[in-house]
C-alpha cells in the first residue's frame, strides 16, 4: 500500500497544488506588487513606492474608524459566539429527547448564504416581519447597526460552532467525570477543571474561525447596512471596497489597505492559536 501511495500520490497532488498557486499564490503576489502601484488596470501599473501606504497612515481616518469598529465587533462576536455555541452543546449532549432534531435546526442558519442572511434580518429588524416588536431601522444610529451584525453572524455561526463544541464535549472520557464527582466536584468544578481544558482544541478552532470570520465580515455588513449611517457602520472589507473608485490612486489605496488588513488578520489569528493551544491538555 505505501508504495502504490508514493508511486501515484503524485497524480492526486499536483492538480491541487497547480488550482492553489493559480488561485492563491499568484493572485497573492500580484495584489502585494499592486499595493505599491497606482493603476486603472493591471495591466500598466505605476509603481509608487510607499504613497499608498503613506496615504493610508497619514490622511485615510476612515479605514482606522472602520480598523477600530471592526475590532470591537470582533471581540463582541467571538465571545457571543463562542459562549453560546458552547452552553448549546453543552445541552444538548445531555441525552435530552429530541437532540438530532435541535441539531439540526441550530445548524440551518449556516446554510444560508451572507448576502441572502443579511437582506432577511434587514426587513426582521428594520420592517417588523414576524417580529412587529422590532421594527427599527438599523441605519437609525450606528448603535443599532453594530447590534444588528452582531445578532445576524451570531445567529449563523452559532450552529456550526455548536458542532465542533459537541465533537470535544463526547471525546472526554466518561471516567474523568466520574472521578471529579467522586472527589466531591461540583457542576462547576467539574466543568471548569475537568471539561474545559479537555475541549481546549475544539476552542481553539472556533475561536480561530469566528475570530477570522468577524473580521472579514463583508456580505452581511454590504447586505444589513451597506455602513450606514454615514460610513459609521461601515467594518473593514467594506471599506476597501468603497474605497476602490475609478482612479487610479484609490485603486493603489484600497489595495495597499487589503495588504494591510491580512497583516493584521494574520497576526491576531497566529496570537490567539499560540494563546489557546498552550492550553491545551493531552487526553
Amino acid at each position: 500500500m505505501n508504495k502504490m501511495l508514493k508511486k501515484w500520490f503524485p497524480i492526486f497532488l499536483i492538480p491541487t497544488l497547480v488550482a492553489f498557486f493559480i488561485g492563491f499564490i499568484v493572485p497573492f503576489f500580484m495584489g502585494l506588487y499592486l499595493s505599491f502601484c497606482e493603476y486603472a488596470t493591471i495591466e500598466s501599473p505605476d509603481f509608487v513606492g510607499f504613497a499608498n501606504y503613506a496615504r493610508i497612515f497619514t490622511a485615510d481616518s476612515q479605514f482606522w474608524y472602520s480598523l477600530g469598529f471592526t475590532a470591537l465587533f470582533t471581540a463582541v462576536s467571538v465571545v457571543v459566539i463562542n459562549v453560546a455555541a458552547f452552553a448549546v452543546a453543552l445541552g444538548l449532549t445531555r441525552n435530552i429527547r429530541g437532540t438530532n432534531l435541535f441539531r439540526t435546526v441550530f445548524f440551518m442558519p449556516n446554510l444560508i448564504g451572507g448576502i441572502v442572511l443579511g437582506y432577511i434580518w434587514k426587513m426582521i429588524i428594520n420592517y417588523g416581519v414576524l417580529i412587529p416588536l422590532f421594527g427599527k431601522d438599523l441605519s437609525y444610529s450606528s448603535t443599532y447597526g453594530f447590534w444588528g451584525l452582531v445578532v445576524v453572524l451570531a445567529w449563523q455561526q452559532i450552529g456550526y460552532m455548536m458542532i465542533i463544541y459537541i465533537s470535544g464535549l463526547q471525546s472526554v472520557p466518561e471516567e474523568v467525570t466520574e472521578a471529579a464527582k467522586i472527589d466531591g466536584a461540583g457542576r462547576w468544578q467539574t466543568l471548569r477543571r475537568v471539561i474545559l481544558p479537555m475541549v481546549m482544541p475544539s476552542v481553539t478552532i472556533c475561536t480561530f474561525l469566528s475570530l477570522t470570520n468577524s473580521f472579514k465580515l463583508f456580505d452581511q455588513n454590504l447586505a444589513l447596512t451597506d455602513g450606514k449611517p454615514g460610513r459609521l457602520t461601515e467594518m473593514l472589507a467594506l471599506c476597501i471596497r468603497n474605497t476602490y473608485g475609478t482612479t487610479p490612486k484609490s485603486h493603489g489605496t484600497a489595495q495597499a489597505m487589503a495588504v494591510i488588513f491580512f497583516i493584521i488578520v494574520a497576526v491576531i489569528a497566529l496570537l490567539q492559536l499560540r494563546s489557546t493551544r498552550s492550553k491545551e491538555v493531552q487526553q
